[in-house]
């Protein structure tokens, strides 16, 4: 029993040698992409462009700039929020499109909306259903940021879209 209590303080006080090989350090982040900036709306046009989607300038006027956004699947719009006078270091951004269908009422909206994170439907002032996400904005944000940022808005488009088709089976559905 000595000679085994010995070998163990042995082993304890006999340094790093014996012990286990330390882990490596985390690695750090690779900073972001300084030629990204998810603020500038020509930026997020880059990105979008990139996805096979077209991304053009609709109009900017008071803070604000609008991207027309097609794809193979169909349109959309980016409306940049809070941009600086050069139409770029912009606080947020809102990505929305219309449905034609007038299924839904109000109140399947209002239950459409209770159902979902980060979707939010509403009727547009001629009825039609319209679904619409957004994101704040910053310059920490690289393009992986805003393609995730993307990929949830797909997310709702697909929803939404099961949604304006059968407002009702959709509902029943997520209850």
């Amino acid at each position: 029993m000595r000679l085994i209590l010995f070998a163990v303080l042995a082993a304890l006080t006999a340094g790093p040698s014996l012990a286990a090989p330390a882990k490596p350090a985390p690695a750090k982040p690779a900073p972001p992409n300084a030629a990204f900036d998810a603020r500038d709306p020509a930026a997020v046009a880059a990105v979008l462009d990139s996805t096979g989607a077209k991304a053009e300038r609709a109009k900017s006027a008071g803070g604000r700039v609008a991207l027309k956004v097609v794809t193979p699947g169909g349109g959309f719009g980016a409306q940049f929020a809070n941009c600086d006078a050069k139409g770029k270091a912009c606080a947020g951004v809102a990505f929305s499109t219309g449905f034609g269908q007038r299924g839904p009422t109000l109140a399947h909206i209002n239950l459409f909306n209770r159902t979902q994170f980060a979707c939010r439907g509403f009727l547009a002032e001629d009825g039609q259903p319209t679904v619409m996400y957004s994101t704040l904005l910053t310059a920490r944000m690289s393009s992986d940021d805003m393609k995730q940022h993307l990929g949830i808005w797909q997310g709702c488009l697909s929803a939404f879209a099961e949604f304006a088709r059968d407002p009702v089976g959709f509902l029943a559905s997520t209850s």
